[in-house]
């Protein structure tokens, strides 16, 4: 079989159609199905007509691998620049320099002006050797748009929730400077104490910023030590009851014996801390937690602590379950960055944990997290007797 326009050399049966199935199937030599990448994957081989055309970059371009098959590079991946030159004319990768093996990823536009980022490597035999095939790869840009407008908006909240307690502390400590004569005691503690919770506000802030950029680039540092999280939660509650909240709001059931626990217990307390006042908070009635062990899905043994909050207020809507632990998600309007479910699920992630929601049997809202038992951050060695 040969192509229209070309001719079939001698001991080449299959003239053109054939070279390309032969260059396609030495790039899949080491066992990998390119049409399994999640990055479209667009090859030339030495005389820069496409021998390999994968799954994604079909998607990506909307063009079909068997239309492009065996035409020149240039013709199959019609790209441009952002200022309407043609690419491939551009960085001439078969004619260009000698030295370069690669063009790094930019934007470029398909043919109806979709965006697209694109990088290609060039393979050589040898150093400053002929150009024995190009490596394009094609990736969809909305990710990276979804990404940026994720870090725009978290930009916008941040600078929004830092303007309020930032305005009162200069309007306070301005005022305080220029007439503290004309206050009494009992004003300036007031407007002191402001002052202090504010300056509260935005170091708590501060450290959810913080902690999301680690989350998000898998930096997020847990150090296990023994934890007793039966006394953790009754601390956060004896706390709360020490603020005003009646001592019959709240129910704590622990089921004995709990598996020993290596967990961090800072970050074992910003979990607590987190559910229990959305508990009160957002919910109403009473407040119970329950903490017992948790048996693994597959053996039964007991292998971690669970913890579920549950509360007798209204409950999450079915519909607002799934974007519960997602960033800037508010249950209510009663203020809040809407970071803190997202945190929780990191450090429980973080833990090798699992965290969910649901509806408590009294209707309210319940989140249930559990630990695996785990194992300290360092491993300590005994000293050896000597003698």
């Amino acid at each position: 079989m040969s192509v229209a326009g070309t001719s079939t050399a001698p001991g080449e049966p299959e003239g053109r159609d054939a070279r390309y199935a032969s260059a396609s199937r030495n790039v899949d030599h080491a066992g990998l199905d390119p049409d399994q990448l999640p990055d479209g994957l667009v090859v030339a081989d030495e005389h820069g007509r496409v021998v390999r055309f994968n799954a994604a970059a079909e998607r990506i371009t909307a063009v079909r691998a068997a239309d492009v098959l065996g035409q020149p590079l240039e013709k199959a991946l019609p790209l441009e620049d952002l200022e309407g030159r043609r690419w491939w004319q551009l960085t001439d990768p078969y004619g260009g320099l000698a030295i370069r093996v690669r063009q790094p990823e930019r934007n470029l536009l398909l043919p109806g002006g979709r965006e697209v980022l694109v990088c290609a490597r060039y393979v050589r035999a040898e150093p400053l050797g002929p150009v024995r095939s190009v490596l394009v790869s094609l990736r969809d840009t909305e990710a990276r748009r979804r990404t940026e407008r994720s870090h725009a908006e978290l930009i916008a909240t941040v600078a929004h929730e830092l303007r309020s307690p930032l305005t009162s502390v200069k309007g306070f400590t301005a005022t305080l400077l220029a007439k503290w004569e004309r206050f009494t005691d009992d004003q300036k503690r007031l407007m002191l104490e402001t002052v202090d919770a504010d300056a509260d506000r935005v170091t708590r802030l501060i450290a959810e910023l913080l902690d999301i950029s680690r989350i998000d680039s898998g930096r997020l540092e847990v150090r296990r030590q023994p934890v007793d999280i039966g006394a953790a939660v009754f601390r956060h509650i004896q706390a709360y009851v020490a603020a005003g909240q009646p001592a019959d709001r709240f129910l704590l059931r622990i089921e004995q014996p709990l598996p020993a626990l290596w967990a961090d217990p800072d970050k074992v307390d910003q979990v607590l801390s987190n559910l229990i006042e959305n508990a009160v908070r957002h919910g109403e009635g009473t407040v119970t937690i329950d903490v017992t062990p948790c048996a693994s899905p597959r053996d039964g043994e007991e292998t971690g602590t669970s913890v579920t909050v549950s509360d007798e207020g209204p409950g999450i809507p079915e519909e607002s379950m799934n974007r519960v632990f997602t960033r800037f998600w508010r249950g209510s309007k009663r203020g809040g960055t809407g970071l803190g479910l997202y945190i929780v699920k990191g450090i429980v992630e973080a833990h090798g944990g699992t965290i969910t929601v649901g509806r408590a049997p009294v209707g309210g809202a319940e989140f249930r997290f559990t630990l695996p038992v785990g194992a300290p951050a360092f491993e300590f060695e005994l000293p050896r007797r000597v003698g």
